[in-house]
């Protein structure tokens, strides 16, 4: 379902009511449409399944097949921001790193990139930003072995409630032999 931006205007102007404040007033007036066009990319995501998504970023290479099941593909530090699903508040410097054993075919890397971005543009919770990343990364090159690693700041932790400005929050999902092999595990780890 796409995003309904008329409804987010008709909703953004009563909060802006309930906030107390005038929405007809000069710098509140457009309000509204500012953020329903912000919403509609900041929440691009919420479009598309992880199947949908899959298919978006389907662009993989055959590799040689001695050499499938050999190596590691790490790609780190991939920007994104999110917003937690329980306070609609912003999760930022998110970092996010993604590692895989090609079977016989490798994903174009900034095909990676792109997948963390999509699955980011979602309500979210960090947890289920690396299992779904992992999921994807995982029907696009047919490998199990999957690992998604991310760090951010979550507003919901730094801006209300206890307000612990430094606080990051860590996250690993680990598919396949990640989970049990150490060897695999100190190459993403380090």
């Amino acid at each position: 379902m796409p995003i309904d931006t008329e409804a987010i205007k008709k909703h953004i102007r009563g909060i802006i009511i309930a906030l107390g404040d005038d929405p007809d007033r000069e710098g509140l007036i457009d309000t509204p449409k500012r953020v329903a066009r912000m919403y509609e990319k900041v929440f691009e995501g919420m479009n598309y399944t992880n199947d949908e998504i899959a298919q978006m970023f389907d662009k993989t290479f055959s590799i040689n097949s001695s050499d499938a099941g050999q190596d590691v593909v790490i790609v780190k530090d991939i920007e994104v921001f999110s917003y937690c699903e329980h306070h609609l508040a912003l999760m930022y410097n998110m970092k996010v790193s993604i590692a895989y054993v090609p079977k016989n075919k490798v994903i174009g890397i900034s095909k990676l990139a792109r997948i963390a971005d999509m699955v980011a543009k979602r309500l979210q919770l960090q947890e289920r930003i690396g299992s779904d990343i992992a999921e994807i990364v995982m029907k696009v090159t047919g490998s199990e072995d999957v690992a998604v690693l991310i760090e951010g700041n979550h507003s919901c932790m730094t801006a209300r409630g206890i307000k612990k400005t430094a606080s990051k929050t860590s996250t690993s999902t680990l598919r396949g032999r990640f989970k049990t092999d150490i060897s695999l595990q100190n190459q993403i780890f380090r």
